[in-house]
């Protein structure tokens, strides 16, 4: 059966979450994005953080590109919604919100590696870093044949939008602002934006088909 999922947000701020979560790392519909992972962190020298494996993997049918691994990441290893941290709080609960099934979505960085030094605080990824990313996006898109809906989260994942439509010029693109608390708390309307355009890529999900939920687990 498929792990339940968690109730509420920052759950593998836990230890015994992290590891039973960390059981899962190897199933099939995560295996070939932690290969990718795995490629890109030996090609820039940084960690890459792997894809949760409660969500939909190379199965998913919506992308939701965010910017760049936090300092944090290295607390779990992964990219999701169940971090300790309020960006990942966020994200929780705007998805929710949405009533977007976890089992449809992947959650990626527009910079899939590390860009922070040990220990360093948050900051803004330099042009170069934006740069030299871009190329990681066709081998992520190649892996998630049955995307109906990518939504880019902030500046830098905004930067994505041009490639993706040449990729694949079919897919629908939306932009929300990025679901960091810095940006969450600045003003209602980004909130409200957020809310929004998850909103819109629901109802593309809807009109695409039923999302997959329950049953068996992925893998």
């Amino acid at each position: 059966m498929r792990p339940p999922e968690p109730a509420t947000p920052k759950s593998l701020a836990d230890p015994e979450a992290l590891a039973a979560r960390r059981t899962l790392r190897d199933g099939a519909h995560v295996a070939p994005l932690r290969v990718l992972a795995a490629r890109i962190a030996a090609e820039f020298g940084a960690p890459a953080p792997d894809p949760d494996p409660l969500d939909g993997g190379v199965r998913a049918r919506l992308l939701l590109l965010l910017e760049t691994p936090g300092p944090a990441i290295g607390r779990t290893g992964f990219v999701s919604r169940d971090n300790p941290t309020g960006t990942a709080a966020n994200l929780f609960r705007f998805l929710a919100e949405a009533d977007i099934a976890r089992v449809d979505t992947l959650i990626w960085n527009a910079i899939p590696f590390v860009i922070h030094a040990e220990g360093a605080l948050n900051r803004a990824p330099r042009r170069s870093e934006i740069k030299a990313a871009a190329p990681c996006l066709a081998p992520l898109i190649a892996l998630l044949p049955d995307l109906a809906v990518v939504v880019l989260a902030g500046r830098v994942a905004g930067m994505a939008g041009d490639t993706i439509a040449a990729l694949r010029p079919d897919l629908p693109v939306l932009m929300i602002p990025h679901p960091s608390p810095t940006y969450v708390c600045t003003a209602p309307e980004v909130a409200s934006r957020i809310r929004a355009g998850l909103r819109q890529a629901g109802v593309i999900l809807r009109t695409c088909g039923a999302a997959r939920s329950g049953g068996a687990a992925p893998g």
